[in-house]
């Protein structure tokens, strides 16, 4: 097995530049195949989520260039996929295969629509459904309720209202409210249950707004798509840099400043971010951190505070608004005074992997007490850390994460860690940038 070994760390300060969002760029990219005209879209995130939906589209008969290392060129189709059959292989990005799977359930071609074993085991079976409600064939190819699928033409009836399950996953709903404008009728959308990871729904719609889509919401669930309104390019657009990345390096700087280190500068979000993981800088606020904010530039360091106490403050929150910079939370925990609750954050369990049997597993390794539940964690962190070997289950966000278990002075070992490719290719080599042994 390939591994990292990184060595104790003393203390982390610097500048880092942010690569961009994973969860935006696969929107943009989407919009923009759908859109009439061509988009520039600068700063797309290079990784492997966002090469498996190019891949997608130019299968799918979409013209795209490249025309440096910043800027991507991509051909509107005007609502209509070239290509009415195509096999797609979409590894484990959720951000593709979701979105794709309602795109072209209305495309009345045939599809194949499959990924890696781990992407068969996350469940898309209440998005077959609300499309199903629209006419549209579906059917598994594996077990009922989970990739791959193969899909079908349809008799979809536009216009009518669906409902879509919210408490799984929110690209569900995202899936949806991109892809009913292709129909060209007033569509009203359901939210059914509690919807998780709402910032991200928050996303899609300010990006939907960018190519001239403006989705009403009705009230908290309720989401009404215009009549006859197709998506044009804005000409050109940038996508901002990774608020939930960003999380990895501010921890760096909050933890760093309990030892004399610190500030850790991010540059590509700030005030005017869109993204839900910039408020994990209310987290870091909370357990005692020092934080300056501006409108493309976060920094954190430790406050005086709790840099005298050589202990962060130990946190009982809610974290369904920021799921994956949640898991970075269960890092700070472990430089905290105290035991630390992270409260629903039930959607760990269908991501990359179970995240919560995953975190916890790992957590353990390193000295701290965990207890999980279905939606929660909580961990007591140990008296003083161990050098561990952390294995990683093919997601980035576990890699990334556990590299900052070498501020606090030991050794770690990451497993795979190639597996950062997912969304942040130069993770660690950006990570030594900021680092002094």
């Amino acid at each position: 097995m390939d591994y990292l070994d990184l060595a104790p760390v003393q203390r982390a300060r610097g500048t880092v530049k942010l690569p961009g969002s994973k969860s935006i760029s696969n929107r943009i990219l989407l919009l923009a195949a759908f859109a009439e005209g061509e988009t520039a879209i600068h700063d797309v995130l290079d990784s492997d989520d966002t090469r498996f939906m190019l891949n997608a589209l130019r299968k799918l008969g979409i013209q795209w260039t490249q025309d440096d290392k910043s800027v991507l060129r991509v051909r509107g189709a005007n609502g209509v996929f070239p290509n009415k059959v195509a096999e797609l292989f979409l590894g484990n990005a959720g951000t593709a295969f979701r979105p794709l799977t309602a795109a072209l359930a209305f495309a009345a071609g045939e599809y194949r629509l499959a990924g890696v074993a781990r992407m068969h085991e996350r469940p898309i079976g209440d998005l077959v459904d609300a499309l199903k409600a629209l006419g549209a064939e579906i059917s598994y190819l594996g077990a009922a309720g989970y990739p791959p699928l193969a899909i079908h033409p349809g008799r979809i009836r536009a216009g009518a209202a669906v409902s879509v399950r919210g408490d799984v996953s929110s690209q569900f709903l995202t899936a949806m409210l991109m892809s009913l404008p292709l129909l060209g009728a007033r569509t009203v959308v359901k939210v059914t249950g509690e919807l998780v990871s709402k910032p991200y729904v928050d996303i899609t719609l300010n990006m939907m707004r960018r190519f001239g889509v403006d989705v009403a919401r009705d009230e908290p669930r309720t989401f009404t798509i215009p009549a006859s309104v197709p998506y044009k390019s804005p000409g050109e657009i940038y996508v901002e840099g990774d608020a939930s990345a960003a999380s990895y390096f501010l921890a760096a700087g909050a933890i760093s400043g309990l030892t004399g280190g610190g500030p850790v500068r991010v540059e590509g979000v700030g005030q005017a971010s869109i993204q839900g993981d910039v408020r994990f800088v209310d987290t870091l606020r909370a357990m005692g951190a020092r934080v300056e904010i501006g409108a493309n530039w976060i920094t954190a360091t430790a406050s005086p505070a709790v840099a005298r106490a050589r202990k962060l403050r130990a946190i009982d929150a809610d974290f369904n608004h920021i799921p994956d910079a949640a898991m970075t939370v269960a890092m700070l925990a472990l430089f905290a005074d105290g035991v630390s609750m992270l409260r629903n954050i039930g959607s760990w369990r269908v991501k990359e992997t179970d995240r919560i049997a995953a975190m916890a597993t790992e957590l353990r390794k390193v000295g701290a007490q965990v207890d999980e539940g279905a939606d929660w964690l909580k961990i007591t962190p140990p008296t003083a850390l161990l050098p561990a070997t952390i294995d990683t289950y093919d997601d980035h966000r576990i890699a990334m994460c556990f590299a900052l278990i070498a501020l606090g002075g030991v050794k770690v070992r990451i497993n795979d860690p190639n597996c950062v490719a997912k969304t942040f290719p130069d993770y660690f080599s950006v990570l030594a940038g900021i680092s002094e042994h």
